[in-house]
């Protein structure tokens, strides 16, 4: 009996009950990944108990030695990494990675640009009830209706007249490359600040198969997790000259003691990130996404923009008699579990939305390949095609199952059972 089942068999069973979940169910949540063994045996390592306000060197506790270096490890690995010139890496998810960059270089009330919610872009680009859109005016950018790609000539005129203090490049649900050099030339025109969020396809660019934004970027925002395959965590890099006034905004500006164990957690993914091994591995996640792209198209399903340039798939279902949050429950019941998303000019509210979001980094992690793109494909059409059958649904159930079976999510000697 382990010490959580002895202390608190609720949560343990709970645990458990979550493990066999992401076990035997198709992951292609886009934003969504499986750590290694490795991060997450640093991240419930003894770290969790040390206090560290402060940075190296400057710490608000004694003891901070050991904790010293291993923030050090992580700063250095992440500038390394991407090729910028300093990071930090205490923010605890992406929208604070987000808050930091705001809190850096713009003062209430100021003007941004943003992407457009309903056509992409995160809720810390502008969502009336988030910190960007109460504490900042954002003008929101949106993408072409007839190629649903971002209208950058829109981008420009919206700059030119508004005069932003910054803008933001990047999404949440794009699946498109982003071209940064053209943020930074309309950026550079209106003397405004650039800044990348590249959250979603930070694993991407390290691997060299997305287009940079560190020679663009002033700024570049990143989640640890999906693409990059780390815990859930944030990180922010900048030019040296804004390196001081950034990590001021941190702290003591916006939080308090950073999580030492998922800094290491970080860390750790990090250095995996380095390796030939994670390339190989992107690349895999890229040819994934185009190919259940083509057999999803095949199967009869409007995409939007046609396809995808990265790791994720916008499925527009309005041609099919299915809102997005009704596609979801169904494919949820199926063993297959993708989440509800608007997609431009949506008729629907996001809280129905008109489509679905796809993605393969989680199944590609799982070393699944184009013959398994192709096969989900075909479980996905047959169950939004036969609405509820259940029949069907118990049956594609089974399919999942046994799909999941072959590749299994943690090897028994990658990580030790609780129920040991």
């Amino acid at each position: 009996m382990t010490p959580l089942e002895k202390t608190d068999p609720a949560i343990f069973e709970l645990i458990n009950k979550e493990k066999d979940r992401q076990q035997n169910r198709l992951e292609l949540i886009a934003s969504e990944n499986f750590a290694s063994a490795a991060v997450m045996e640093a991240q419930g390592s003894v770290l969790t108990n040390k206090y560290a306000e402060g940075y190296p060197g400057k710490r608000y506790y004694g003891g901070c030695l050991n904790v010293d270096s291993v923030e050090e490890l992580a700063r250095r690995r992440a500038a390394e990494l991407f090729g910028a010139d300093h990071a930090n890496v205490q923010p605890h998810s992406g929208t604070q990675a987000n808050m930091a960059v705001f809190f850096t270089v713009m003062k209430p009330g100021e003007t941004y640009l943003g992407m457009d919610l309903r056509h992409g872009g995160h809720l810390s680009m502008g969502h009336p009830k988030n910190f960007s859109g109460k504490i900042y005016q954002v003008v929101p950018y949106s993408v072409r209706r007839d190629t649903h790609r971002i209208d950058y000539d829109e981008v420009l005129k919206l700059a030119r007249r508004h005069r932003p203090t910054m803008i933001i490049a990047g999404a949440s649900a794009y699946p498109r490359a982003i071209d940064f050099e053209a943020f930074a030339q309309i950026s550079g025109e209106v003397n405004a600040m650039l800044m990348a969020d590249v959250a979603h396809i930070a694993g991407l660019i390290v691997a060299g198969i997305h287009p940079s934004p560190v020679p663009h970027a002033d700024f570049i925002t990143t989640t640890t997790h999906k693409t990059l395959r780390g815990p859930r965590g944030g990180i922010v890099l900048c030019r040296k000259e804004f390196a001081a006034q950034l990590d001021s905004c941190v702290f003591p500006g916006m939080q308090g003691g950073p999580l030492m164990h998922v800094i290491a957690a970080k860390a750790v993914a990090l250095a995996e990130a380095a390796g030939p091994e994670f390339r190989a591995y992107q690349k895999r996640t890229l040819k994934n996404a185009h190919i259940l792209a083509e057999a999803l198209l095949e199967e009869g399903f409007s995409l939007v923009s046609g396809g995808t340039d990265n790791h994720l798939i916008l499925v527009d279902l309005t041609d099919k008699g299915l809102s997005g949050a009704e596609a979801q429950e169904l494919l949820e019941r199926a063993g297959i579990t993708v989440n509800k998303n608007s997609i431009p000019f949506d008729p629907l509210p996001p809280g129905r939305a008109s489509g679905i979001r796809l993605g393969t980094p989680a199944l590609t992690t799982r070393s699944m390949g184009p013959d398994e793109m192709r096969l989900i494909a075909k479980l996905i059409s047959t169950v939004l095609t036969n609405g509820r059958d259940e029949k069907i649904i118990a049956r594609t159930q089974e399919e999942v199952s046994e799909m999941c079976r072959r590749f299994p999510l943690y090897e028994a000697t990658e990580l030790t059972s609780n129920r040991r």
